[in-house]
């Protein structure tokens, strides 16, 4: 039996950086560090990993990054402004920022993390596992 593999699509808000994903979303991590809280202009950045060789990237042109933290760049694009996903040296994969989707994923949530710097007018409301920090 051959399994078909999902393309997978997203790109930025004005559409300048397009990506598509051949293999697998890992499962969601919802951050609440204060980085991304900055990065974000929100409570949490939602985020999967995807295998650097998955992920094919358009628009290289129109994408430029920022170290957040030594060795993480954090991808997005200049038009626009809109993330698309984070990279730390010598990792195999990325940090797909999961609001530049246009396809729907099969992934299921996982944790939240970074939960000892969540901002104080926001309540977590699930029944995710909590970490204070992140490996």
């Amino acid at each position: 039996m051959k399994i078909e593999s999902v393309m997978i699509n997203g790109s930025c808000q004005c559409g300048s950086v397009k990506y598509e994903i051949s293999g697998t979303v890992g499962g969601i991590v919802h951050c609440r560090c204060k980085t991304c809280r900055k990065a974000h202009g929100s409570a949490f950045s939602s985020v999967a990993s995807v295998q650097d060789c998955d992920f094919i990237l358009f628009g290289k042109d129109n994408l430029t990054s920022y170290e957040s933290s030594t060795g993480k760049y954090r991808y997005f694009c200049l038009n626009c402004g809109s993330q698309i996903y984070a990279k730390r040296a010598d990792t195999s994969h990325i940090v797909l920022r999961l609001g530049s989707l246009d396809s729907d994923i099969e992934s299921a949530e996982k944790e939240h993390i970074w939960t000892s710097q969540k901002a104080n007018w926001y309540c977590i409301n699930s029944q995710l596992p909590e970490r204070e920090e992140s490996e």
